[in-house]
């Protein structure tokens, strides 16, 4: 009896946690999309439930002249979907050299990659400004892509390359025999088995983009060349800095693309946690 009633208690006590934590993570959440649904533009007087509830902030970010919201929209997606796309090429690429390949400086190179992610990026603003002036890429999307690209190599890359030592190197030595090169042997048969691991990477360099503000806000400079994380910053301080309401809904928006690439990559997820629990 005593036995029973201690595993409903540790049961109970399980459950107890999760729905602390669980209203911890929801309930801010729950207000904010409340709040986009309030009317008015007073962050004070609205509520988690709307008494009116109003799509209006909504409309006017996709229909009003003043709002520059789509194009924001559309710069963070362009960024983060070419900054993910880049990654997972270069990365994948150099993990497969450093892992299955011996030449000279390897070690070293492996070194200054783990010695580059000691030092945080506030360091390097100031010469990543000068250098994207200097090659006329200062205020465009296209510097602030290869800066994300380049900055995530090399923790992406000791990532993927701890990844592929665990893949037998007697699959290249098979695919060897039957003629295949080092190209063939990593697109037909390493590849898809690094795929989870790949995912994983894809999502984290998508969403940098979307979250980060300090990079954007120093190398861009037009309005419409803003990403979200920029453009809603500005939208409350500057002509709106009152308008709590549509900053907000601009702000739920932003979770859109991240749940959709989410949902895309999950079977990967899944596959790379069975594969990690049945390995070995």
């Amino acid at each position: 009896m005593n036995l029973r009633w201690k595993s409903r208690l540790e049961v109970a006590s399980i459950y107890g946690v999760i729905l602390v934590m669980s209203l911890i993570i929801f309930y801010p959440l729950a207000w904010a999309v409340g709040l986009s649904f309030n009317s008015g533009t007073s962050l004070y007087s609205a509520s988690i439930i709307p008494r009116e509830p109003t799509l209006d902030h909504y409309r006017w970010l996709f229909t009003s002249p003043e709002s520059s919201y789509v194009a924001w929209y559309k710069n963070t997606l362009i960024v983060s979907t070419v900054s993910s796309l880049l990654s997972i090429f270069f990365t994948s690429m150099t993990a497969y050299a450093l892992s299955r390949f011996q030449f000279i400086g390897r070690k070293s190179g492996m070194y200054a990659f783990l010695l580059l992610q000691m030092f945080p990026v506030m360091m390097a603003m100031v010469a990543l400004y000068i250098f994207l002036n200097l090659i006329g890429l200062l205020n465009s999307l296209i510097g602030l892509i290869l800066i994300y690209v380049g900055g995530q190599i090399p923790f992406n890359a000791w990532l993927v390359k701890g990844y592929l030592d665990t893949i037998s190197r007697e699959l290249d030595d098979a695919a060897k025999i039957d003629g295949a090169g080092p190209i063939r042997i990593f697109i037909l048969i390493l590849l898809p088995l690094i795929t989870p691991i790949l995912a994983i990477v894809a999502l984290t360099n998508f969403m940098l983009p979307i979250f980060d503000f300090i990079l954007p806000s120093i190398i861009l400079h037009d309005k419409s060349k803003y990403t979200l994380a920029v453009g809603l910053y500005h939208f409350v301080t500057e002509k709106y800095s009152s308008n709590f309401t549509v900053f907000t809904a601009g702000a739920i928006l932003i979770a859109v693309p991240i749940a959709a690439i989410y949902l895309f990559l999950q079977k990967y997820f899944i596959s790379g946690l069975a594969a990690g629990g049945t390995k070995g």
